[in-house]
């Protein structure tokens, strides 16, 4: 059984989502606001995603089953010059499909591929343009459990794609970790970093920058001006906060983050993926709270 864990946390960090949601959860619900402040937008995202390990026949090798839902909500204030309700709720949902396996000299491949839908969901039927999909590819080689090594260190390098990130183009993944002392570690990287104060057994605290964001079809597309038609809208966060974890139980962490924004971009785009026009993107403000069920 011990095996089996270490194995399986081995194979949840290798194929790591960019959507910021931990494959090392197997279950998880949070919930992320931008209030408004002197923006005109308001933004709220809840979250749940649950994911099932399967032990293969090949010694090391395993396979990941999962699901990820959201809810995303834009409240706006003013009256823009195309229907606010066309972009007030929209629903995604990815099905995660990973692979993880050792190779020589202590190196672990993990290969995710990630089909799911996001979407508004103002027609009857799903349509592909509704679809997207994601994948990652990462090579991962971990030295913290090895008691041997003073100074526990973990490395990842491999490539992200995803349609639903608020940064759809391939990104490059990278995050070394290092605990260099009992109570302090780092974690360097794209598409986040951080550096971590391990107060105690129960309680931690990071200060970290991130990327988040979404992307989502606009079915019936949205007339602009009535010269115009928007058929996605792209959200795209770079942050920069503070996290707070208390660990309830060894397998169950409750978290909050506040972080502030340091570049906000909301856009709707055309078919070619042009942005046609960009909405009030002045928050300042983000917060994230929810609780984790880990290995």
């Amino acid at each position: 059984m011990k095996n089996f864990k270490y194995a399986y946390l081995i194979c949840v960090v290798c194929i790591t989502n960019f959507s910021f949601a931990q494959l090392s959860d197997l279950a998880k619900i949070d919930y992320t606001i931008l209030p408004r402040g002197n923006s005109n937008i308001e933004y709220s995202r809840i979250r749940g995603l649950f994911n099932y390990p399967i032990a293969l026949k090949k010694e090391g090798s395993y396979l990941l089953l999962g699901l990820d839902y959201s809810n995303i909500k834009l409240v706006m204030d003013d009256n823009p010059s195309f229907d606010k309700e066309t972009i007030g709720d929209f629903q995604l949902l990815d099905f995660n499909i990973g692979y993880t396996t050792l190779l020589n000299n202590d190196w672990r491949l993990g290969v995710q591929l990630t089909p799911g839908f996001s979407s508004n969901l103002t027609a009857n039927d799903l349509s592909l343009e509704d679809v997207i999909i994601s994948g990652d590819v990462v090579f991962i080689k971990d030295k913290t459990k090895d008691k041997a090594v003073k100074k526990p260190w973990r490395l990842i390098l491999g490539a992200s794609y995803s349609g639903n990130r608020g940064y759809p183009f391939p990104l490059p993944f990278i995050s070394y970790y290092k605990k260099f002392h009992s109570k302090w570690s780092y974690n360097i990287g794209i598409p986040k970093a951080n550096f971590q104060y391990h107060a105690s057994s129960k309680h931690r605290f990071k200060l970290y920058a991130e990327l988040d964001g979404f992307t989502a079809n606009l079915q019936r597309g949205v007339p602009i001006d009535n010269t115009l038609e928007a058929k996605s809208i792209n959200m795209s966060l770079v942050l920069g906060g503070l996290q707070y974890e208390y660990h309830v139980s060894k397998h169950i962490q409750f978290y909050a983050k506040a972080s502030y924004i340091l570049n906000n971009s909301v856009n709707l785009r055309a078919k070619n993926k042009d942005d046609i026009l960009e909405l009030d993107s002045s928050n300042a403000l983000y917060l994230r709270t929810g609780i984790r069920f880990k290995i």
